[in-house]
């Protein structure tokens, strides 16, 4: 069974209280990770590691990440680019050199989602970079074996954007959105999650800025996290158990 590369980005803000991630519940009938709470994020589409996205390219290049994610530079380019054109597809978010016109940045988020423009040709178009330094790579998952859907996914982390604004409205993929408290979402068993979504949100709860974990991403340690499906229960490398997530019924789905 093949195992798919992807990447998912925790967006994050500086709320009142401190520290707020960015989620969105996935519709019950969706086929991975159906009715769970997750980050923006997807798997790798070949578009994603074509080099015409080096000529709007801002921030650490593709030969940086792939020294840092230790992969090839095609595959890095790949990575990180899926990672931005995810955020944006799904949240609305773009991480550009700058603001763009929001006229442009909705057609350009339409056009994407519609498979209309690639990324690098909608950010010609809209006269702005993909600025890579506002992302910071935070952790490395693989799916167990014996999933039917297997995926060796890229964490990264990035602030959102002044003037920015995370929405999923209009998105079938996505059925509710919220802005929580890393640990307050970690810790709040009525949100059913994946075991890299819950355990990444307790790791960043451990900054009390944006600004704090930023900087801590940029050498964290990272090392790819592969737990053993048991029966119901996933086991972590360093033996904690996990049971595995089962979305709540409809009528009990939580806010």
């Amino acid at each position: 069974m093949s195992v798919r590369p992807a990447a998912t980005v925790v967006v994050v803000r500086d709320g009142v209280a401190g520290v707020e991630a960015y989620l969105q519940r996935r519709p019950r009938t969706m086929g991975f990770a159906g009715g769970l709470w997750v980050f923006p994020g997807g798997r790798v589409d070949q578009a994603d590691s074509d080099p015409a996205v080096d000529g709007v390219w801002a921030g650490p290049p593709p030969a940086a990440w792939a020294e840092r994610m230790g992969v090839t530079v095609d595959h890095a380019r790949g990575l990180v680019v899926a990672a931005c054109r995810e955020t944006f597809e799904e949240a609305g978010v773009l991480l550009a050199d700058r603001p763009p016109d929001q006229l442009a940045l909705q057609t350009a988020r339409r056009e994407l989602l519609d498979g209309e423009r690639s990324l690098a040709a909608a950010l010609v178009r809209m006269g702005v970079r993909l600025d890579t330094a506002r992302l910071r790579y935070w952790a490395w998952w693989l799916t167990p074996e014996g999933e039917p859907r297997r995926y060796d996914t890229r964490f990264f982390v990035a602030a959102l954007p002044l003037d920015a604004a995370a929405t999923a409205e209009g998105l079938a993929e996505v059925e509710r959105e919220r802005w929580l408290a890393p640990g307050v979402a970690a810790e709040d068993q009525s949100m059913p999650m994946l075991p890299p979504t819950r355990l990444t949100l307790r790791d960043l709860a451990r900054f009390p800025t944006v600004e704090e974990l930023l900087e801590a991403g940029r050498h964290r340690p990272v090392e790819q996290v592969l737990p053993r499906l048991e029966g119901r229960v996933l086991v972590m490398p360093w033996d904690e158990r996990y049971p595995v997530p089962v979305p709540p019924p409809d009528r009990e789905a939580g806010p």
